[in-house]
């Protein structure tokens, strides 16, 4: 591992990187929240589908 140019490499993508507009960060966030709850979701349904099941929890 060559530590300075992993640094330098680091440092050029830091330089490109900028801070999102508000319209760009508010859609990555709906998209992730919906992406958590669906998977709640699923968990939930499998929870109660398992606890009705002969053996279940």
């Amino acid at each position: 591992m060559n530590v300075p140019t992993d640094i330098n490499s680091y440092v050029r993508v830091l330089k490109f990187a900028t801070t999102p507009a508000w319209e760009e960060f508010s859609r990555v966030a709906l998209i992730a929240g919906a992406g958590i709850a669906l998977v709640g979701t699923i968990g939930f349904l499998m929870f109660v589908l398992m606890s009705y099941l002969p053996g279940g929890v």
